[in-house]
Formats: structure tokens, C-alpha cells, sequence
């Protein structure tokens, strides 16, 4: 491939990336500027785009947003994940009990994605966005995936790892990290309070496949106020349940 397509490969990609629950609708010079890429240029892309399907273009203001080929990638992607058919059960039972925020991640690299998530019913509430990409270093559900990773892919990732205090409350530490790993295989799940999102605390259990690798991880969350003691006493039976539930009808079988 020549360079010139890589690049234009590359930064379609960048513009696609732009758009956000925060920014659904961009211009061209909005978009220009968070490419690093001239208005002309990106102007073509963004036309090219817009006749693939790719992208839509209001017809008053110009500014474009995300078309429905998006969409039906997305349905693709998400028919794919036998773990989210699989879980979704489980998780409505988990969401009745709780009433609290619970999600479905899987791994992607070095990052875990929210593939499903049911929304807490409370006034106050975590939202975990489907889609949104997180660090395996903060969250209960990341340290979960490092906690079950086979040893040495997880060293590559921390040896890869920015080690952004995304909170006050992120673990920026790679030795107590590794330390509280330690912890987390041996229980069985992962606690976390404020450590990607301030005020916002997780308890979250590893779902294994067949061979016995851990594929996806179920987690609790919601406003750390409600997380007192008691409660989390009372949702590490219930999540690590789910987690086992799901993880045999994925071929699991801990013998």
C-alpha cells in the first residue's frame, strides 16, 4: 500500500475517532483542528465520508455527524460477542437484585471496551457508556483483567502502560499495583473507589472461556456513597456468582 493511502486510511480513522457523546455533530474546521490536518484536506475526507454512508451532513448548519453504516458495523460487532448474548441473562438478574449500573467489558489490546451495560434506575447513577475504552490500571474490572491475564501478556501491558492519574485516586504505582493483583486472583474479584471516575466505585469478577482464559469481565457499579461496607459485602457473592454462571455457558469448567 502506498503511503499516501496509509495516511488517508489513517486519518479517516482520526475523524471518526473525533466524534463523541460530548461532540456528535462537527465541522470541518473543528474537525480540522482535532486532526492536526488542513481544512482542505479534511474537507475531502469528510465528503468522502458523507457519500460512503459513512458519516451524514446536516443540510442548515454543515456539520456532519456519524451515518448509519456506523450503526450496522456496530450490530456486526456486537452479534459477534457470544459472551454478551450469553450474559445478558445473568446480568438482568444482577441489575433486578442490585439496582445498580451493571456492565460487560471485554479486552481489546491494552484496553477493555464496554460492549453491554444496564443502567442503574436510581436518580443517581454511574453511566458506563457502550463502546467507551478504558485503562486496564484503574477500575475494578481492568485490575480484574490483569489479575487473570497470563503472566507474562500482562507484563507487557503494564510495561506499556502511560500510568495517567486519570483520578487522586488512580493507582499510579506499578509495584502496588501488582501487589493488589496479587489479592485480586486470590479472592476472586476486584474493588476499586474512584480510580477512573471520581466518587464512583466498582466491584467487578472475571469471566472465563472454554480454555480458561479470562474473556470478559461483569461489573457492579455506582455512587460510591451507596458502596458502604454492607453493601459490598452483599454484591461480591452476587457478582462473582454471575461471573461463574456465565463463565460455564462459555465451556468453562474448574475442575
Amino acid at each position: 500500500m502506498k503511503m499516501e493511502n496509509l495516511q488517508t486510511i489513517q486519518r479517516a480513522f482520526a475523524i471518526l475517532d473525533c466524534f463523541t457523546l460530548e461532540h456528535q455533530e462537527l465541522g470541518v474546521r473543528e474537525t480540522a483542528r482535532l486532526i492536526h490536518t488542513p481544512s482542505s484536506t479534511t474537507g475531502r475526507l469528510l465528503a468522502a465520508l458523507k457519500n460512503a454512508g459513512v458519516l451524514n451532513q446536516n443540510p442548515i448548519t454543515k456539520t456532519y455527524s456519524l451515518g448509519g453504516k456506523v450503526l450496522s458495523w456496530a450490530g456486526v460487532y456486537s452479534s459477534g460477542l457470544d459472551v454478551r448474548h450469553l450474559a445478558l441473562p445473568h446480568m438482568v438478574q444482577l441489575h433486578h437484585s442490585t439496582q445498580e449500573t451493571i456492565s460487560l467489558y471485554v479486552l481489546e489490546g491494552d484496553v477493555r471496551v464496554c460492549v453491554e451495560r444496564l443502567e442503574s434506575t436510581q436518580s443517581v447513577r454511574i453511566v458506563a457508556r457502550i463502546g467507551r475504552r478504558l485503562p486496564l490500571y484503574a477500575g475494578s474490572a481492568g485490575k480484574v483483567f490483569l489479575a487473570f491475564l497470563n503472566p507474562q501478556r500482562c507484563k507487557e501491558i503494564l510495561d506499556n502502560t502511560a500510568w495517567e492519574p486519570l483520578t487522586h485516586k488512580t493507582i499510579t504505582n506499578r509495584e502496588k499495583l501488582e501487589a493488589e493483583l496479587v489479592k485480586i486472583k486470590a479472592q476472586g474479584y476486584g474493588i476499586s473507589h474512584g480510580e477512573w471516575l471520581p466518587e464512583a466505585s466498582g466491584i467487578a469478577a472475571p469471566i472465563f472461556d472454554q480454555n480458561g482464559e479470562v474473556t470478559a469481565a461483569v461489573a457492579i457499579s455506582g455512587p460510591t456513597q451507596r458502596f458502604s461496607d454492607e453493601k459490598i459485602s452483599q454484591y461480591i457473592p452476587e457478582v462473582t456468582n454471575v461471573a461463574s454462571l456465565i463463565s460455564h455457558e462459555m465451556g468453562y469448567r474448574n475442575y
